[in-house]
């Protein structure tokens, strides 16, 4: 499916939770609070409302490329306000993205071996990047909170571009702000969405990583590649110099 060799990658652009961070540790918590909040304290509604944003309580997990999982903030007050004014609106998604900035740093779960395979990455010289529909201050402030603000060269939010994914912006972004080509870029996700971003951008390559909500039979179809996580980075793009993968 990958229309670049990994020898033409330059730059790796990461989705946040569910690829750098365990996205159930770190946000279901985060998700039940907002979820009570807009239910008034009625606590079987604010379960209605986690499972209409895609929390399987059968499971004990967010569904693959939910709204939760997927979507904005603005996504998810839309869902669980829909009849809000744009004035009502726009208070809330400022509380919602307040809250998440502040807890979802506090809260982030690092994925095994993350630090020791963004290092590796940097050093083999690739430029590194986030993007993520959480906001750029979200991604700041994880990013921050982990030790690992000196390894990204870029940093995106739904809020930093026009269209967050699945739209090709976050990819074009990154690209303007690396000086590369689109195709000298691999996107890494754990949701459809992130590889439906690297196909709409035309990115070099979309890898698709199974530490987080979705399962590897969602992924393949999709992904140039599947991998266990983000740990398995490293190896992958030393094979390229090896001659061993294309």
């Amino acid at each position: 499916m990958a229309h670049m060799p990994l020898a033409a990658i330059r730059a790796i652009l990461f989705d946040k939770d569910g690829t750098l961070v365990d996205f159930d540790r770190t946000w279901f918590g985060i998700s039940w609070e907002l979820a009570n909040r807009s239910a008034g304290g009625d606590e079987a509604k604010a379960r209605a409302l986690l499972e209409q944003g895609g929390y399987d309580w059968a499971a004990g997990c967010f569904r693959a490329n939910s709204v939760i999982a997927a979507g904005t903030v603005e996504d998810v007050v839309d869902l669980w306000h829909p009849g809000a004014s744009p004035v009502a609106r726009a208070a809330i998604i400022r509380e919602y993205d307040d809250y998440s900035v502040r807890e979802g740093a506090r809260a982030a779960v690092p994925v095994a071996g993350l630090r020791e395979a963004l290092e590796a990455l940097r050093e083999q010289g690739y430029l590194l990047g986030i993007a993520t529909n959480d906001s750029e201050a979200g991604a700041r402030a994880t990013a921050e909170a982990l030790g690992l603000t000196a390894l990204f060269h870029t940093f995106i939010g739904y809020d930093t571009v026009l269209r967050p994914k699945p739209h090709p912006d976050p990819v074009h972004h990154f690209a303007r702000a690396t000086g590369l080509e689109a195709w000298n870029i691999a996107m890494v996700g754990d949701n459809p969405h992130d590889m439906e971003t690297a196909h709409a951008a035309d990115a070099g390559y979309a890898i698709g990583v199974l530490s987080g909500n979705s399962p590897r039979e969602v992924l393949e179809p999709l992904a140039d590649v599947v991998l266990p996580s983000v740990a398995d980075l490293p190896r992958l793009f030393a094979a390229r110099r090896e001659g061993s993968i294309s």
